[in-house]
């Protein structure tokens, strides 16, 4: 059986009419790239129509400021692909004069660009014949060839970036892969892939021995960390409200919050009235307490599940830095607090 030809004809009748498909432009392959990292087609898809209108070219991008770029980015997660996004659009605007490198080897080196998307950018924009070995790509080769080498080993990353490597069609490296990589998001699904009506079942090593559910298989993952966030969502009586920005390396940099107080566990209001009259805004305020809700909103990371719970705070006294409630909406915040913000009567 001819792999590559079964792919690429399969992708000819079955492939989705997506925008990023109909372009060569190295911009705006490299932006729809960017965005589908960690994120399902049906989701990325208004981010990067709002992008592409928001920002035509690199160089709107790269004169945005950053609050803009992560406003945008907003609800898609894990912000350092837009902080990424946004420093290497300056880069390229300022450094490179606008034209965006041509070669895998020159793409790896931007900002936020692995091994996978320098590959799908050389190969979509430019005809590098430069294999791509993503989730869907490892689910396909590993059924297909029966193999259980795990996929997020060292091991198993060389093997299945070498094992794509020799199938590509050197001729045709844009439609294989794009091909492959729509066969295990369409037909090769995770769960209920459509192996009856499968163009590979009659040599799929994982149909014929009955080890589907099996392949691909992966290492367990790291544990999961529980954390208890407590915000105080403190509005005076001019309704104003106080916003800050989270510094540091840690999950949400530059994105805007409450004031903020983790603590080990969940508290119950008279536990948190004594750690909350501690907070240095609270301190010699006078104030009523509520609990907006009264079960955790639990908001699930990759390694970390955050048990959230948002304390309302009314008082009399006036913060030098806080902001109109109406100025809320401008700020880049987190999808947790964006949640709260839509659904909160203030």
């Amino acid at each position: 059986m001819n792999f590559s030809k079964n792919v690429i004809n399969w992708y000819s009748d079955y492939k989705r009419d997506l925008p990023w498909r109909r372009t060569k432009n190295p911009y705006y392959i490299w932006l729809s790239e960017i965005i589908l990292q960690q994120t399902q087609v049906k989701q990325g898809l208004p981010y990067y129509e709002d992008f592409v209108n928001t920002f035509p070219t690199i160089f709107d991008l790269a004169k945005s400021d950053e609050q803009n770029v992560l406003k945008l980015w907003q609800g898609l997660g894990y912000y350092s692909r837009a902080r990424n996004l946004h420093y290497t659009a300056k880069y390229v605007a300022n450094e490179l004069n606008g034209k965006f490198p041509n070669t895998y080897s020159e793409i790896i080196k931007l900002k936020g660009v692995g091994d996978y998307t320098a590959s799908a950018i050389a190969s979509i924009a430019f005809g590098e014949a430069t294999a791509v070995v993503d989730g869907n790509v490892y689910r396909v080769l590993s059924r297909f060839f029966g193999i259980d080498t795990p996929i997020n080993s060292t091991k198993g990353i060389k093997e299945f970036k070498a094992l794509a490597t020799e199938l590509i069609d050197k001729k045709h490296p844009a439609e294989f892969n794009q091909a492959i990589m729509e066969f295990g998001a369409q037909q090769c699904k995770p769960k209920n892939p459509y192996c009856i009506v499968c163009p590979l079942q009659s040599a799929c090593v994982a149909f014929q021995k009955n080890k589907i559910s099996e392949l691909p298989v992966k290492l367990k993952k790291t544990k999961v960390r529980n954390r208890y966030f407590n915000y105080l969502v403190i509005i005076d009586k001019f309704k104003n409200i106080i916003v800050e920005q989270r510094k540091g390396k840690g999950i949400w940099q530059n994105l805007y919050q409450f004031p903020l107080i983790e603590t080990e566990k969940s508290l119950s209001i008279e536990a948190f009235e004594e750690v909350a009259e501690k907070h240095r805004l609270l301190k010699n305020v006078d104030y009523d307490l509520s609990l907006y809700n009264e079960t955790d909103v639990v908001h699930k990371l990759s390694h970390q599940h955050l048990h959230t719970k948002f304390w309302i705070i009314s008082t009399d006294q006036t913060y030098k830095n806080a902001i109109s409630i109406k100025e809320l909406k401008a700020y880049p915040v987190p999808a947790l607090i964006h949640d709260f913000i839509s659904k909160f009567k203030f």
